[in-house]
C-alpha cells in the first residue's frame, strides 16, 4: 500500500480490526479478535508479573520490578484512603489492577504504527488494530463493568428502596418526584457514558496523530525526514503523559462513583 498516494486507504487500513461475524457493520455479533488477544494478553502479563514479584519479594534489597509496583500500589492506596469512605477490601485491588491494565493498553499505543499490522501482514492477516482502548467497545465494557458495581453497592450499602427513594428524591426533593427521576437517571447514565466515552477519545485522537505523522513519515525524502522524526518522538514522549493520564483518570473516577455509592448521604 502507497501511503502517499492513498492516505485515506493507508488510515483505514490501521483502522480495520481483524474480526468475525457481522464486521462490514460492526454489529452486535461482530467479535474483534486483535482487540481481545491484545487486552486479554496484556492482563495475563500483568497477572503473571504480579505472581513473580509476590513469589520473590526481598523487604531489604528489592528488585526494579518490585520497586515499580510497590510505587503503584502506595500511590494507589493514598488515593484510596483520600476519596473511599470506611474500608472496603475490593476497592484498592480494583483500583491497581483498572490503573495498570489501562495503563498497559493505553501504552500499546506508544509501538510504531506499522509495526504490528505489518508482522500481521506477514502472518497472511490483513487488519490489525493493537491498542484495545482505541476501540469504543473496549472502553465500555471497561465502564459498564464499574457501572455494574456502583448499582451492586448502592443496592447492598441503602438497600432496594433506599437507592429507589435516591431516584424519586434527589435532588429537587418530593414534591417533583418525575423530574428527580429524570435528572437522577441522567445522572447516573452519565457515569459509565464519561468513563467510556473520555478514554476512547483521547486514545483514540492520539493514535491518529501517530498515522498522521507516519503518513508524513512515509511521504518524506532526504532531509525531510529530520523534522518528521524528530516530530514523532516529541509526541511519544508526550503521549506517555497521555496515556498515564487517562489510566490515572479512569481509576479515579472509579473510587469516586464506588464512594459515592458506599455513602448514604444523598448527592
Amino acid at each position: 500500500m502507497s501511503a502517499e498516494s492513498n492516505p485515506v486507504e493507508y488510515i483505514n487500513h490501521h483502522l480495520t480490526n481483524l474480526c468475525i461475524g457481522q464486521c462490514e457493520s460492526m454489529g452486535f455479533w461482530s467479535l474483534k479478535l486483535d482487540t481481545l488477544f491484545i487486552s486479554l494478553g496484556l492482563a495475563a502479563l500483568l497477572v503473571y508479573a504480579s505472581y513473580r514479584v509476590g513469589r520473590h519479594l526481598h523487604l531489604s534489597e528489592p528488585g526494579g520490578m518490585q520497586n515499580v509496583l510497590e510505587v503503584v500500589v502506595e500511590f494507589v492506596d493514598q488515593q484510596v484512603k483520600d476519596i473511599f469512605p470506611g474500608r472496603n477490601p475490593l476497592i484498592g485491588p480494583l483500583a491497581i489492577t483498572v490503573f495498570l491494565w489501562v495503563f498497559l493498553m493505553n501504552a500499546m499505543d506508544l509501538i510504531p504504527v506499522d509495526l504490528l499490522p505489518k508482522l500481521a501482514e506477514v502472518m497472511g492477516i490483513h487488519g490489525f488494530k493493537a491498542v484495545p482502548t482505541t476501540e469504543i467497545d473496549t472502553t465500555f465494557a471497561l465502564a459498564l463493568t464499574v457501572f455494574a458495581l456502583i448499582i451492586y453497592y448502592n443496592v447492598k450499602i441503602k438497600g432496594p428502596l433506599g437507592y429507589i427513594k435516591q431516584f424519586l428524591f434527589h435532588p429537587f426533593g418530593k414534591y417533583l418526584v418525575p423530574i428527580n427521576i429524570i435528572m437522577t437517571t441522567i445522572e447516573e447514565v452519565a457515569k459509565p457514558v464519561s468513563l467510556g466515552l473520555r478514554l476512547f477519545g483521547n486514545m483514540f485522537a492520539g493514535e491518529l496523530v501517530f498515522l498522521l505523522i507516519a503518513l508524513l513519515s512515509l511521504a518524506g525524502f532526504g532531509a525531510a525526514w529530520l523534522p518528521q522524526v524528530i516530530l514523532g518522538t516529541l509526541w511519544a514522549i508526550f503521549h506517555i503523559l497521555v496515556i498515564t493520564i487517562q489510566a490515572f483518570i479512569f481509576m479515579l473516577l472509579t473510587i469516586v462513583y464506588l464512594a459515592m455509592a458506599h455513602t448514604e448521604e444523598e448527592h
